[in-house]
């Protein structure tokens, strides 16, 4: 009996003294809030931010059926009424502000001669006036000097559009559509319009020769020439939320030729996001020149294995070359 007690007793003590021993030697930290990271934390979720677009494209479905195989004649004819009526509907929810634009396609504004077809000297002062040596063929007329002169200007996009929806006007801002340097600094205050569209060809819209350039801002949005041959560019802006399925009734004056050169006119509805609005160019681009990279990246693998360079021979080289009459 004194023997299986002491059996007993000393096993007690044994597992007591493991136990022990364990918990000192552990190494899992003491629990805390802290270590375990679960203190209050904010996890914000980026989601990106949607742009809602309607894109209608007009030039053709503004043209009469009994000119539908002759436009330019169509755009050509000033007795010809030019209006047309177009019907959008908004796909979701349109916040204001709701940003206005044309877009044009197959429209070279980077073509060398048209670009350089402009005084920048005369937007900015008047004592420049006569500085048109640039202009040509719209540098002068017989009145004397053309005001604001060259094909840019007198190329000035000329098409206008109403909004209602149910019947009720939705008024358009047109102001600061324009840069705010291209005001302060680029066209002039005292500088105001002279014999524009005053010749026998007219090229697009004409202007208020009581406003001074610095307040033209569809003149400063149109100048600012594009880079590629479609392009957008800011018409406007709506102030008032598009609620979404709304029909939006749309008045067009159809008076801008691009017939005659197979262009395309849209018009564009969009709201932005903190980045901007819709542009698709950086993606696609981005995807090309990655595409390219890698197929170029699996062709030089290829190479290298089917067809590798030989490794050039090291004893060749100057320094592993023995001096003249001196063996190895």
């Amino acid at each position: 009996m004194d023997t299986n007690g002491a059996t007993t007793s000393s096993t007690a003590s044994g597992g007591s003294t493991s136990k022990s021993s364990s918990k000192k030697h552990s190494r899992k930290p003491v629990y805390s809030r802290f270590t375990q990271q679960e203190l209050p934390a904010c996890k914000p979720i980026l989601t990106p931010g949607l742009v809602v677009e309607i894109v209608d494209r007009y030039d053709e479905s503004c043209v009469p059926s009994n000119y539908s195989n002759d436009k330019l004649k169509f755009i050509q004819n000033p007795s010809i009424n030019k209006s047309c009526v177009r019907t959008l509907t908004v796909p979701k929810l349109m916040k204001s502000p709701v940003f206005i634009y044309y877009q044009l396609d197959n429209y070279y504004q980077n073509h060398r001669r048209y670009v350089k077809s402009r005084s920048d000297k005369q937007l900015r002062s008047v004592s420049d006036e006569k500085s048109t040596t640039d202009c040509s063929p719209e540098d002068k007329t017989v009145d004397g000097p053309i005001v604001p002169c060259g094909l840019v200007a007198w190329s000035l996009f000329n098409d206008t559009y109403w909004f209602s929806v149910n019947s009720k006007t939705i008024e358009v801002n047109k102001h600061d559509i324009a840069w705010k340097s291209d005001k302060e600094h680029k066209f002039g205050s005292n500088v105001y319009p002279k014999n524009f569209q005053s010749g026998g060809l007219i090229g697009g819209a004409k202007l208020n020769s009581s406003v001074p350039l610095s307040k033209q801002e569809d003149l400063m949005v149109w100048m600012r020439t594009a880079a590629l041959p479609t392009f957008r560019k800011l018409y406007g802006k709506i102030e008032q939320d598009l609620q979404a399925n709304e029909k939006i009734q749309v008045v067009i004056q159809n008076n801008y030729n691009t017939y005659s050169f197979s262009g395309k006119k849209k018009l564009v509805l969009s709201t932005t996001s903190w980045i901007g609005g819709k542009n698709d160019f950086l993606g696609i681009a981005y995807i090309i020149v990655g595409g390219l990279c890698l197929f170029l990246a699996v062709c030089f693998i290829l190479l290298y294995v089917i067809k590798p360079r030989p490794l050039g021979d090291p004893s060749y080289l100057s320094w592993n070359r023995s001096p003249a009459g001196h063996p190895n």
